[in-house]
């Protein structure tokens, strides 16, 4: 072993490096990273990103040169840049509202999966046959997880427990001042209850409140952090404040990127940074602990409709669409709290039209992640690029709907969409967020964990919740899940109106030659009559226009 006598995380991995080699230490890290490590004497470069996805690596060719960097703007500087963009990469950001990676917005270039290292010398680098490898596979916990259930519940509750306080007291660790964001749901709260549990001044906590947008957790949150004595600070904004977030969004994304919470979390993370420079953040619990509402609903629609012909699901469909979306948040909110259902009816209508055409349980979960069913039929001349969603030997062994979608989630959804969401909006502002959850270890157990201890009584993670309630009472935590959305659907209609009428112009369309302009036409003037709510596939499409009129 070296005379070793640093501190800092580069002194570390380069020590282990020179120790061990870079897949040994890989295997050692704990954490979120990516970094490009030049072997001078063997003259071979590794690029490498932690196992899941909290950082970005973009990697590829410009001009025959190989370029890579945390950000494509930073791959755009490269003299002589004048990589095209990517049809076929296009056409699947319209169906998953992100580019999935390996791809990027642009040909030739590509982003470097989670768990996966890359390692180039002059025996490829030219011609490009190096492969990126994985150094940790999520199925691999998966299987292993599987294979070796903790049956005791007294047992797992305690040992999530454990694992939880470790990894929140390893990632407290900093010498600049910390916080976390509080929503006051289950995940925050957690994470939140173990900081404080172990720390002895309160912890800086943050929510932003937004009344007049006809959604407003900050009640929920305050009531978390007074039970648990932090030092918490709401940010109270309005409507205005979160639409001139949008001119912002093509430089913070880099490439198309249109999950519209990432309005609210940049406007979260702004206010955590004018008092912290690293905050904790509850993402990753949903995917591990069974908690977004497809989990234990998808099964139980599926047990009632899947056994009809497609023309009666056809019909149903249509049924669902009959009623406006305004009667079915109506009944959602009459539900019982438990089982109450946050924006049902976009959820209702959304379930509608995917009855109309999926013929299994894992089929209903790819529509259900899936916005424009056929990117290709929009995008002019784009090819049909294979995703992770099309492999089946990724969830291959797991028997339940409900994991298999939680996996699917965890390697797709996690880090294309959450993850990325999280890290631009944060660095933005220049504040590191750490993500508890994500440490393997927490990763490894969640799948030991069987999917009664998950998903019980209609309702998501338990485990999780048996460990919250050690520290906050139930009282305070039971509630319609209710995500981070915004009303742009309503804003589309009203005050964002002329913005969007002017990015999908039918001529400008015709003229830049990326769409076809007729379906997208027909599904804004739908969504202007208020028929339908085509918000997530107009935002997509808004999204790039606005990023392609930067870039150009």
């Amino acid at each position: 072993m070296l005379d070793w006598r640093g501190h800092s995380d580069t002194e570390t991995l380069l020590a282990g490096f020179a120790a061990w080699g870079v897949n040994a230490t890989l295997r050692r890290t704990i954490g979120m990273f990516a970094f490009a490590l030049w072997d001078r004497a063997g003259r071979r470069l590794t690029l490498a990103r932690d196992r899941m996805g909290e950082k970005p690596l973009y990697y590829g060719w410009v001009r025959g040169a190989f370029v890579y960097g945390s950000e494509l703007k930073a791959l755009r500087a490269y003299p002589g840049f004048d990589n095209p963009v990517s049809r076929d990469a296009l056409a699947l950001y319209l169906q998953h509202c992100v580019v999935p990676a390996p791809y990027s917005i642009y040909q030739d270039i590509f982003k470097l999966e989670p768990g996966y290292m890359l390692s180039l010398d002059s025996s490829n680098l030219a011609s490009r046959t190096a492969r990126p490898e994985p150094y940790w596979r999520v199925t691999d916990a998966v299987h292993q997880g599987l294979a070796t259930p903790i049956e005791s519940e007294t047992v797992a509750v305690a040992t999530l427990d454990t694992t939880l306080r470790k990894a929140v007291a390893l990632q407290s660790v900093a010498d600049v001042p910390l916080g976390a964001f509080l929503s006051g749901g289950v995940d925050s709260s957690v994470i939140i209850a173990l900081m404080q549990a172990q720390s002895t001044s309160p912890v800086r906590t943050f929510t932003v409140g937004f009344d007049e947008l006809g959604f407003d957790e900050s009640p929920h949150a305050l009531a978390v952090a007074q039970h648990l004595g932090t030092e918490h600070h709401a940010l109270r904004v309005t409507a205005d404040d979160a639409r001139a977030v949008i001119p912002q969004l093509p430089t913070m994304y880099d490439e198309p990127f249109a999950d519209s919470s990432q309005i609210p979390t940049h406007l979260v993370c702004k206010a955590a940074r004018s008092l912290v420079t690293v905050a904790l953040s509850g993402d990753g619990g949903d995917e591990l602990f069974g908690g977004y509402n497809r989990y234990y609903w998808g099964q139980r629609i599926w047990m009632r409709v899947g056994w009809m012909p497609l023309a009666l699901r056809q019909a149903l469909g249509a049924g669902i669409q009959q009623l406006p979306v305004a009667a079915w948040d109506a009944m959602g909110r009459a539900l019982p709290k438990a089982g109450g259902v946050a924006r049902l009816g976009d959820k209702a209508h959304k379930l509608a039209h995917r009855l109309k055409t999926v013929q299994s349980m894992d089929d209903l979960y790819r529509s259900l992640v899936t916005e424009w069913p056929q990117g290709t039929d929009l995008v002019r001349g784009a090819g049909r690029l294979p995703t992770r969603l099309d492999d089946a030997d990724l969830v291959a062994g797991v028997p339940e709907s409900e994991q298999r979608m939680m996996l699917w989630d965890t390697l797709t959804y996690l880090p294309d969409d959450i993850l990325t969401k999280v890290d631009r909006a944060a660095m933005r502002v220049s504040l590191e967020t750490r993500v508890p959850f994500l440490d393997h270890r927490v990763v490894e157990l969640a799948w030991r964990l069987p999917l009664h201890m998950k998903l019980r009584n209609g309702q998501g993670k338990w485990a999780l919740r048996q460990v919250l309630y050690k520290y906050v009472p139930r009282e305070l935590i039971e509630r319609p899940k209710a995500g981070f959305a915004i009303p742009v659907g309503e804003w589309l209609r009203g005050p964002l109106r002329d913005w969007a009428e002017s990015l999908l112009d039918e001529r400008r369309l015709r003229s830049e030659g990326y769409f076809h302009p007729e379906p997208i036409r027909r599904t804004w003037l739908d969504h202007l009559s208020g028929r339908h709510d085509w918000t997530s596939r107009l935002w997509t499409v808004l999204m790039f226009q606005a990023w392609l009129a930067q870039e150009h």
